[in-house]
């Protein structure tokens, strides 16, 4: 498969590349101690069509390809990882499922708000008791006349804090089970929803995360996405994108913390001479290099894949796993490197190795991922 870019993927990189370097890097530091995204920054962000980037054109949207937006979540994810989930969930789950499963009358009033960034969306299908297993959700959504009611609690909703429209998974059949499951629009404000602190995380503290809790919240039935009972569809074929999306975030943290760690090996001296003459720095080097290097190439393919129509969720799920296991060996052998400098705030790799520890905990855990492939491979032989 030939991965050499065309100008339009060349334009969209460096593009990306250069809001990150000259708006988000100098203030990423400043935003992960405050633990906040400024509205402004929000503004300029969508004032770049980023907000919009998976959504189609007809609708306001840039209508980029994945692989056009792999290369702008892994350039945003260098300079402010915090910042890059936040453009991808909301392009990659929610402007992707009222795409793919909205009424025409959803997508004319959702997608036009979003693509533009007017509005921000938000993801909700993990709780307090369902994580990996999304079939044992608790919180549901009884039919009554017109509306459904929604009991119940949602955890680790990012973007929660400034986020206008939600898409939660909400049982609407509980004694069907995980075949009971369903997905609804939920926008911001409704009676009977309310929202919790905002979480305390160890990194990506500039996005926000929360719960979301309902008590006898009515939603419109016009509000359903898809169709009733199937919301378990939805959520699995969204978290294809998703994981595209965290793996070039991966990607964008693995490339950072290198970056620092080869310069640095470079300025620090030891012994009269610098660390990168030493070969145990080298040797960190060439893993590094050499991860960074498989990541990209596996992120990419999925990207490409996903777009041609094939079926990939064994190297969509190859390119999420080893891109975040790449993004945290790349931190910590960069923390390392940097001996006790990379142990404080003072320089960014203090930063990166706490931003990359998620990417092999949401949208799929690490041994999530490892059952999509074994199951793949498994059934291939069959």
């Amino acid at each position: 498969m030939d991965f050499n870019l065309s100008e339009d993927h060349i334009m969209m990189r460096d593009t990306a590349r250069d809001f990150a370097e000259k708006r988000l890097k100098p203030i990423a530091e400043e935003l992960d101690a405050k633990a906040e995204m400024p509205a402004e920054l929000l503004k300029e962000t969508a004032e770049l069509g980023y907000f919009g980037l998976l959504a189609p054109e007809e609708y306001g949207g840039l209508g980029v390809d994945s692989l056009s937006y792999a290369l702008t979540i892994e350039e945003i994810s260098k300079a402010c990882a915090a910042h890059a989930i936040t453009l991808s969930v909301h392009n990659s789950l929610v402007i992707k499922a009222i795409k793919g499963f909205g009424t025409e009358e959803q997508k004319k009033k959702y997608l036009p708000q979003l693509a533009a960034g007017e509005i921000i969306g938000a993801y909700s299908l993990s709780e307090p008791g369902a994580g990996t297993d999304a079939g044992s959700l608790q919180c549901r959504a009884i039919r009554s006349g017109d509306s459904y009611v929604l009991n119940g609690t949602k955890s680790w909703v990012s973007s929660a804090g400034y986020a206008s429209v939600f898409i939660v998974f909400v049982l609407t059949s509980p004694d069907q089970g995980k075949h009971g499951v369903s997905c609804l629009i939920v926008e911001k404000g409704a009676s009977g929803m309310s929202l919790g602190q905002s979480e305390k995380k160890m990194g990506l503290r500039a996005s926000d995360t929360r719960e979301l809790s309902f008590i006898d919240c009515k939603i419109p039935v016009g509000q359903l996405l898809g169709e009733e009972n199937r919301g378990l569809r939805v959520a699995f074929s969204l978290l294809d994108a998703g994981r595209i999306g965290v793996a070039a975030q991966a990607l964008g943290i693995a490339q950072a913390a290198y970056d620092e760690a080869v310069s640095y090996a470079r300025e620090r001296k030891q012994f009269n001479q610098p660390l990168i003459n030493f070969q145990a720095t080298q040797f960190k080097i060439a893993e590094m290099a050499t991860r960074i290097d498989a990541a990209r190439l596996l992120t990419y393919r999925a990207a490409v894949m996903f777009d041609s129509g094939v079926s990939c969720l064994k190297e969509i799920s190859m390119a999420k796993l080893f891109a975040s296991q790449t993004a945290n060996f790349v931190a910590n052998e960069a923390v390392q490197i940097h001996g006790g400098y990379g142990y404080v705030k003072e320089y960014p790799v203090e930063r990166y190795f706490r931003d990359a520890r998620v990417t092999e905990i949401y949208e799929g855990t690490t041994e999530a991922q490892k059952m999509v492939i074994s199951r793949a491979i498994i059934n291939e032989g069959q």
